[in-house]
């Protein structure tokens, strides 16, 4: 009954009936717990479900799949940390366990850490299913980590997975990102089923790989197929266009949104905000906002971030103050580009009182927002700030080690910028000569110039090392 209700959507009556058998001295069992936590895990009711959590721990209700839906539902409310540590404290696990950690990072940008778990979960023994491969495949898309794609589509897919339509579209989907669109086009035209995901794949790989001929043709060959376009397929070519700065094709987008009576959609409304301010047309994108029957997060960062992406800093935090004034509550992504702005604009009690507000919200264990605090930290010469946003940081990535380092240097600290170089090799990052070339330059003595030629696993230090 409960699952039912779930399943419906109604969590207040899951609620409610799990109550009830309490009240009537029902005793509950592990699945009675399981979708307890799905369904705080869907709504976001993180202090219910912490409360479900230590109903679990007390009751020693602790099994892998009982565990497996505390890390999810952590997962669910952006709680990655405490994700973690449950997955951590395991005593046994299975693929599904596996799969929800590697799923989390991926959702919350932590892509290196879930390939780097991948590679341990099959080290393990354990036998990977099209879940997991999927959320691997989007991983290697965002890291662009085409050589690890490569070896799962060889070694895994083809084995495990070889016609499940999910994993097929994730495979188009990783190569179109990783700027392989032909190899992308292969696996597309060997997939016995396609749907509108699939479609959607391909044509925004074109698009966003520079064929927007390409995109359009498929468009139109998917629609004289009937295959169904949705939402996605219409925000997929809109982002393309966006991105390519395609006005027109863009704006025969929207002609066919207005015919399709798809324009009150949200998630296609505030695709078409951004597209316009991406192209620059802040009218259109104005008045489409202003149209729209409902403002949330996407829509305004929608608007925030076009302002960013063509250096009009100033309107991206007039649009902040704006959403704030309109009750809506910022996301990540929103707290991201406002902090651009900040950087770039070294407008420091802006940027402070930023960092104040995501202090408050879950938002500062992400680790976008993390590296926009240190790069407005860094630009507005506010050093020991941003090493104290990087300390505080629950972990990190190589993004993150780039911009403390690069800030170290830009900011004439080259010891600082070295030092910081050896505990990300530590860690198990490699240095590129980019970042070595942007230490050299701010280099002020040979000793230091010595050291950074020197450092391992430079294309100097291997030279070096040769001689």
């Amino acid at each position: 009954m409960m699952n039912g209700y779930r399943k419906l959507g109604h969590h207040g009556e899951v609620v409610r009936l799990f109550l009830d058998m309490v009240a009537s001295g029902v005793q509950g069992n592990s699945l009675t717990f399981v979708c307890l936590l799905k369904s705080c895990g869907e709504r976001c009711d993180a202090k219910l479900g912490r409360q479900v959590h230590c109903c679990v721990v007390k009751g020693a209700w602790s099994n892998v799949i009982v565990d497996s839906a505390v890390a999810h539902f952590y997962a669910q409310c952006s709680d990655v940390a405490s994700a973690s540590n449950i997955f951590d404290k395991m005593t046994s696990r299975d693929v599904v366990s596996w799969t929800t950690m590697i799923t989390a990072y991926v959702q919350h940008g932590h892509g290196d850490k879930a390939l780097r778990m991948f590679s341990v979960m099959v080290s393990e023994g354990f036998r990977p299913n099209e879940f997991t491969v999927c959320s691997v495949l989007k991983a290697c898309a965002e890291e662009k980590a085409l050589s690890f794609g490569k070896q799962l589509h060889g070694a895994v897919v083809k084995k495990l997975c070889k016609d499940d339509i999910h994993v097929g579209s994730a495979l188009v989907t990783m190569y179109a990102r990783c700027g392989e669109v032909f190899d992308a086009q292969a696996v597309f035209d060997k997939m016995r089923r396609r749907n509108t995901i699939t479609w959607t794949s391909m044509i925004s790989g074109y698009a966003h790989s520079g064929y927007g001929e390409e995109a359009i043709l498929l468009f139109r060959k998917m629609k004289m197929r009937r295959v169904f376009v949705n939402n996605l397929t219409i925000v997929g070519l809109l982002s393309a266009c966006g991105s390519m700065q395609s006005i027109y094709l863009g704006k025969e987008l929207h002609a066919q949104i207005i015919k399709n009576s798809m324009e009150d959609n949200l998630q296609t409304g505030s695709t078409l905000v951004w597209f316009y301010s991406k192209c620059g047309e802040y009218t259109y994108a104005a008045r489409i906002l202003e149209a729209m029957p409902d403002h949330d997060a996407v829509s305004w960062t929608a608007m925030i971030s076009g302002y960013n992406s063509l250096g009009h800093n100033v309107e991206a935090l007039k649009s902040l103050d704006e959403m704030l004034w309109d009750g809506v509550i910022p996301n990540t992504y929103t707290y991201s580009s406002a902090l651009k702005a900040c950087a770039r604009l070294e407008a420091l009690q802006d940027g402070r009182m930023i960092h104040g507000v995501v202090n408050k919200t879950q938002a500062f264990s992400n680790v976008f927002v993390g590296c926009s605090l240190i790069d407005m930290y860094m630009r507005c010469g506010k050093v020991d700030e941003a090493r104290r946003a990087f300390d505080a940081m629950p972990e990190h990535n190589l993004v993150t080690w780039k911009v403390i380092i690069t800030g170290f240097a830009q900011n004439g600290l080259s010891e600082e910028a070295l030092k910081y170089m050896y505990l990300m090799k530590q860690e198990g990052y490699d240095v590129d000569d980019f970042m070595l070339s942007t230490i050299l330059t701010s280099c002020g003595n040979l000793q230091l110039k010595s050291k950074c030629i020197s450092f391992p696993g430079s294309i100097t230090g291997s030279l070096s090392e040769k001689s």
